[in-house]
Parts: structure tokens; sequence; C-alpha cells
């Protein structure tokens, strides 16, 4: 493997790692992160020999005040962030330097901007993505950091102008083209050095925690926050998210049969809507105020019991605006402490009107929280004061009449309202078909026509049916958005909800129950979706599943944690030292260690010797001509050849007399090697001076005399001729 090639390759593998880290991390746009990419992917094909152009001499300066005038029109124009701009502009950075590089100074630069890259991709992500190229850093950087010293230092003796053995300059780039200065074993060893170095982050991440960088990220923008509900419903812009497959939460269900259902309907809740003006639903109130927080145990209706109470665990991904979802029996919310140091990091969440909660992020990792189910499968809110029920009936003034008639037929002789609310509800699963595409939403008055014309929408259409047609008869109604439910994941054992699943549903207030949740959609176009099956449904199962425990288990490691996993190891040894097997694991980790030692002593050793064995080389070499090393390099070589040639000079015999031995023997080679061996000794030991012709010279006789092709010999009567 040739020195350069390697040495590149794995410099760009490592400056590659690098951005993509900071891709990966969220922080850039789409438009971005593809501008990123690309310029990445252009500067890696771009060869050294045309960057050394004298055209492209002051290339790299005029790029990188091109950036820097961008960014600073970009911060001073828009209301970029300062954050963005710089992260964009250390990747602007690593490309240009990639493009424009020549010589190992520019690639020291290039490792030391990767490195810094990953730093900053620790702060700002840290998902599952940095996380890979992490590994990948530990495996090519020290590789990469060898690779660069040795080329720095062939460099920097080229330009002192320093010579080989022979007293001749140092031909670099035949160095950087040779395949012997870098091996497999080589490669193997430096990159077996990430070992030690990752079992020495994994101890320094395990004793100490993350701390809090909030105040490091207070001015970052939400670019990788997921648009998810508002505050109005608008009948002819809603019912595009059905196919969207990105993950919205995960969700731990306690109590599941075996074995689980692959899809489970749940209706979580997060904002519900109790104004509809003929085309948009909205909320009549506006307001926020802090929800009662008793160490991080929020109750909705009142406190729950966490000794009893089922637990469902939700984790969710950063939304805009950042609604809690709830399910329709929970009695109460607990977050999750971060347990971190610096800037307050406990979370602050707030009541909205009709029941709604909002959190206040503390940074772009969403939220994490428990919910308290009721045993009894109670609804969560079951109060509605007398003066508010009004505005729980009202109706659009210019809905048409047929509207109400069409309620009174479908709830004709019904006195119950839980009766009326059955009767509506079963007549649009059953009479109404689900579309995505429902031209309903184009209509003027988009209900009257869902009903009475095309019969076809999505689950939009189906809950603002159903809560007008209850409210037309005098049972109060509100429209609920939330996530319908999700697809359980074999691997993490818990449920993917996507954005997908978003839906709509009515909340219908029956006396002494309270809000009840009804859902109009027919069911098999309400369930949760799963567009992909087979292989690809394990894959993304997978990796969905590891980046939770990347996400729970490293990203989010705190004080807690720490202290969690020190009482399970300090458990597991009380066990094991009750149980007898305390000595037992002793002498097992004595052996161990005394085993290291005695690795450690024998390596130790062994590079004594050889630097020992370096250094009597070096003495040995004091004083000597030029000429007198060539001619040891040059009988070298020769030796070489004998040994391809079944005649190999014995160590303890003198280089004259195995040639004369030979010559003894009548080989056929003999007379050669006896010409060869008088020319090693005469400048060896006589004082004789070898030119560049007979080290030439010497070595084509060698190279023929290995291939053993006679007819390349010279005639016996040629001889060497050395300068006294």
């Amino acid at each position: 493997m040739r020195f350069g090639m390697v040495h590149r390759v794995m410099t760009d593998a490592l400056a590659a790692l690098g951005v993509i880290a900071l891709v990966a991390s969220g922080q850039f746009n789409r438009y971005v992160s593809w501008a990123i990419l690309i310029g990445l992917g252009l500067a890696l094909i771009v060869r050294e020999s045309w960057q050394r152009h004298p055209a492209l001499r002051h290339l790299d300066t005029i790029v990188l005040l091109l950036v820097i005038a961008a960014q600073v029109i970009r911060i001073v124009v828009t209301d970029a962030s300062v954050l963005d701009v710089l992260v964009e502009f250390a990747a602007a950075l690593q490309i240009i330097r990639l493009a424009t590089r020549k010589g190992a100074a520019h690639d020291q630069q290039v490792i030391v901007l990767a490195l810094l890259h990953l730093i900053a991709g620790t702060v700002l992500g840290g998902g599952l993505g940095y996380g890979l190229c992490f590994l990948g850093v530990l495996v090519v950087a020290p590789g990469a950091l060898v690779l660069s010293h040795l080329r720095r230092e062939v460099e920097g003796n080229y330009r002192q102008g320093a010579r080989d053995r022979t007293g001749l300059p140092v031909d670099v780039p035949r160095i950087l083209r040779s395949r012997r200065v870098v091996g497999r074993s080589f490669l193997a060893v430096t990159c077996l050095l990430s070992i030690p170095i990752f079992v020495f982050t994994a101890l320094l991440f395990v004793i100490f925690p993350r701390v809090g960088l909030s105040l490091l990220l207070l001015n970052r923008g939400h670019t990788g926050r997921m648009i998810g509900f508002s505050g109005k419903v608008d009948l002819g812009a809603v019912g595009v998210l059905r196919s969207d497959p990105k993950l919205a939460m995960r969700v731990e269900i306690p109590d599941l049969p075996e074995p689980p259902p692959m899809r489970l309907t749940m209706h979580l809740r997060g904002t519900a809507l109790d104004a509809y003006d003929g085309r948009t639903w909205s909320q009549s109130e506006s307001f926020k105020r802090p929800a009662e927080n008793d160490a991080g145990l929020v109750p909705i209706e009142r406190y729950p019991d966490p000794a009893l109470d089922p637990v469902m665990r939700i984790d969710l991904e950063p939304i805009d605006p950042p609604v809690i979802f709830l399910p329709p029996n929970a009695t109460g919310l607990r977050f999750k402490h971060r347990g971190q140091l610096g800037f307050d990091p406990n979370t602050i969440a707030h009541r909205g009107p009709e029941g709604e909660f909002r959190y206040q992020p503390v940074d772009d990792r969403g939220l994490v929280y428990d919910v308290f189910l009721s045993r009894k499968r109670q609804p969560t809110f079951q109060r509605l004061a007398g003066a508010e029920r009004r505005r729980y009936l009202e109706l659009p003034r210019e809905m048409p009449s047929r509207i109400v008639d069409l309620a009174a037929s479908w709830t004709l002789g019904m006195e119950r309202p839980v009766d009326r609310a059955r009767a509506i509800e079963a007549r649009l699963r059953t009479e109404y078909r689900y579309d995505l595409a429902s031209p309903s939403g184009h209509d003027p008055q988009p209900l009257d026509h869902f009903l009475f014309e095309s019969k076809r929408g999505h689950c939009e259409f189906y809950s603002t049916a159903m809560a007008i047609l209850l409210r037309a008869v005098d049972v109060p109604t509100r429209n609920v958005t939330g996530f319908i439910g999700g697809t359980y994941n074999r691997f993490g054992r818990f449920y993917a909800v996507r954005q997908g699943d978003a839906h709509s549903w009515v909340e219908v207030f029956l006396d002494g129950e309270g809000w009840v949740t009804f859902d109009p959609t027919p069911p098999a176009d309400a369930a949760p979706k799963s567009e992909l099956v087979g292989v690809w449904a394990y894959l993304r199962d997978f990796i969905e599943a590891t980046s939770q425990r990347w996400d729970r288990h490293i990203v989010g490691y705190d004080l807690n944690q720490q202290v969690g996993l020190f009482q399970t190891l300090t458990s597991r040894y009380r066990r094991s030292g009750s149980s007898g097997e305390t000595a037992l694991s002793t002498r097992r980790l004595l052996l161990a260690a005394g085993a290291a030692l005695a690795v450690g002593g024998g390596l130790l050793y062994w590079r004594f010797r050889r630097a020992r064995r370096g250094r009597e080389e070096d003495r040995s070499d004091a004083g000597r001509t030029p000429s007198s090393i060539l001619a040891t390099a040059l009988y070298e070589s020769l030796e070489t050849a004998m040994l391809a040639q079944g005649i190999p000079r014995p160590p303890s015999m003198p280089p004259l007399r195995h040639a004369e031995a030979l010559g003894r023997v009548d080989h056929p080679l003999a007379r050669e090697v006896l010409t060869l061996t008088q020319v090693y000794l005469r400048a060896r030991f006589g004082g004789a001076k070898l030119t560049e012709d007979d080290s030439r010279d010497f070595e084509r006789r060698v190279k023929a005399l290995r291939s053993a092709d006679l007819r390349a010999l010279p005639p016996p009567e040629a001889r060497l001729h050395v300068s006294p």
C-alpha cells in the first residue's frame, strides 16, 4: 500500500466523519445540509496535483473571504442565530481546507478541524448518527495522526536539505509513493489503538456524567423541531400527514399481553378546540398559567398515586408548539429530571384552554415523561361548569339547515346523549368513505358538501361532522387533535408513534361521566399506519430501538443514572460475596492482572532490546564513509538474492569464503557472486569509492542474479571498477 495514498484516505475519512457529525446533529436545515454534503464530496475528489496549479495559489484565501462575507451579511440582514452561522462556517472551513490543501501541515489542520467538529456535534446533537461517527473517528484517528506526523517529518527533512545514507538528497515523492513504509500490520496496530482509547473514554464517561450545556444553546434555533399542532384546524388544509413516516414519540405501555398487539389505538390527546365557524376550528379562550408541580409531579384533575397507578412512559421528539400528549384516562404527569449541573434543567409545564398542557423546552432533545393512568379507566376530564356548557353547543351562523335535520333523523327517538353519540358515530363509520384528497375541502361549505355530496374525507371531516351533528341535538362536544396510536417495536418493546399517525376525534360530555372519547373515522382508516413490512420493517425497528437506547443511556446519562449504575454494581457484588463467589472472583482478577503485567513486561523488554539494537547500529555507522554505508546496503540486497536462489550465506561464514566455496563446487552463479562480493569488500573495508553508476550497475546485476537470468549477466571478463 502506498504511504501517500493511505495517508490521504485516512485523513479524508476523518474529515468526512467530522462534517457528517455536524450534519447529523440536525443544526442545519435541509438545503444547508445538502450543500455541505455536496461540497464535501467535491472537495474529496480534488487531486493534489490540481491544488498545486499556479492559478489556484490564492483560491483558499479568496473563497474563505467570500464565506466570511456571506456569513456576516446573514447575521446583519437576516435573523440567523450566531451559533448557526458559526457552525456553518466551521463546516465550510473544512471543505475549503480539503479542496486546497498542500502538504502535511494542511493535513494536520484538516485533522484538528475534524476533531473540533466532533466536539461541536457532541454539544449540538449527540444522536445515534453522531455515535456512529464517533466510533468511526476512534478507529481512524490514531492512524491518521501517526501518518500525518510521518509525512510532516519527511517533508521537514526535505525542506532542511537532509540526505540519505548514500549522501543523496531525500526523495520525498518517492517515499510518499513507496509501498514499504506502510503495511497491513502497521495499519492494524494503529487502528487497534482505538481499543484502549475507547476503554479510557468509556471510563471517563461513566465517572463524569453529562453537565448542563443549556447556556450554550440559549440562542439556538429550532431547526430540528417537528411541526405539529396549532390552535386552529382548517378542513381544507389538513389531512396530508397520513403519509409522513417521521417518528413523533415512543410510548411504553404497562402490562402488555403476550404477544403484544402490533398496532395499538391510544388516542394521545394534544389540543382540544371548541369554536367552529363553518370551516375552521379554533379555541375561544386563550390563556397560559403554570401547572401545579410537586417535585416533578403534575396533577391533571387530581394528584395521582405513584405507588398504585399504572405508568405509561412517553419519549416525545421535539415538537413545535411544545404540546404534551396524554391518553384519555391520564391522572397526572411526572417529568424526568436530567440531574445536570449549571443552568436549571427542570421542565416547567403550563396549562392552557380545553385541558391542554405544554412544556417549556430546556433544549432541543424533546421531553421524556411518565403518565399515570386511572385504574378504573375513568376519563381524564370530568367537570363542565353550567356557565360554560353553552359554548360547546354553538353552531356556525351560516350552517345549512339540512345538517340539523340530518342530526335529528339519525337520533330520532333517542333520549340519552350517549345513545345519540353512538348512533351518529356508527352512521359516519359505515356510510362514508375515507379519502385524504377529499374534494369537500375546496367547497364554501365543506361540512355540508362532505355529508351530502362527496361523502368522503379524512379524519378532520369525520370529527367535525360528529361534533356539529351532536351539538345540533343538544349534546356538548369539542374537536380533539393528537395521535391515534403506534406500531409495536419488537426490539425496543415500545410503540412507535409517527407523524403519519396524527389524527382528529371527538370528546363528548356525558353527565356523570365527563368528557368521553368517540372516534367516528372508520376503524381501518383511523388505525396506526405502518407502510413498511418484512425485512425493511425489521431494519427500521432495529434502528429506532438502538436510537432509543442511545438517547436514554448515552445522551441522557446523568447523575441519576450514574447513581443507579453504581447501586446495581454494588448489589451484584454483595450478592456474589454472600454466595461465596468473592474469593473466586478475586483470584480471577489477580490472574488477569498478572497476565496483563506479564504481557506488558514482555512488550517493554522487546521494545528495549529493539531500541538498543538500533542504537548499536547507529554507533557502528558512526565515522563510516558514504561509500562504506552504501556498500553494506548493496551487499544486503545480494544476500537476499542468494537466499532466493537457495545459496544463503551462513551467519558464521565470512562473505569472501562463502563466494569461494560456491566456486569450488562449480555453482553457475559462483563467478558473479564472487565479483560482487569483492566490490563490497573493497568499498566496505578498502576505502574504495562507489559512484552512482557503480551503485546502479550493482543493483542491476543483483536483480539478474535473483531471477537466475544468466543471459542478463555480464561476460566473465567484465568487472566492476571502483575508484580508489
